[in-house]
């Protein structure tokens, strides 16, 4: 059975930063899709960003327009984690994230078929 469990949210200041874990447990987690996602009260569910096994060693990313150069994804497989650094965080990345996994490759309108419980992020103005 798959399990994620997110940590690391809370509450920051606008301009400030977060880090966001998941820990994945229940499949071979080198070689899944892992992504961030986020709701917002009103809003639909969106892509934040997303790390695919690309073979071998290699992974890409790919980022939501939104938080392109401010958001970083990355995942250590010795501890199946995969995280979500936050920088120069605004009052509109207020939401609940989720983490996500599958093992089919990102794309467009991707949806994955695990999901975790989600942790809030707020910031303030």
């Amino acid at each position: 059975q798959v399990q994620l469990v997110e940590s690391g949210g809370g509450l920051v200041q606008s301009g400030g930063s977060l880090k966001l874990s998941c820990a994945a447990s229940g499949h071979t987690f080198s070689t899944y899709t892992m992504g961030w996602f986020r709701q917002a009260p009103g809003k639909e569910r969106e892509s934040v960003a997303a790390t695919t096994w690309g073979g071998s060693r290699t992974y890409y990313s790919n980022y939501a327009d939104s938080v392109k150069g401010r958001f970083t994804i990355s995942r250590d497989n010795t501890k199946n984690t995969v995280y979500l650094q936050m920088n120069s965080l605004k009052p509109e990345d207020t939401a609940v994230y989720h983490c996500a996994s599958d093992r089919s490759a990102y794309r467009s309108n991707w949806y994955p078929l695990y999901w975790g419980q989600g942790t809030q992020v707020t910031v303030s103005s």
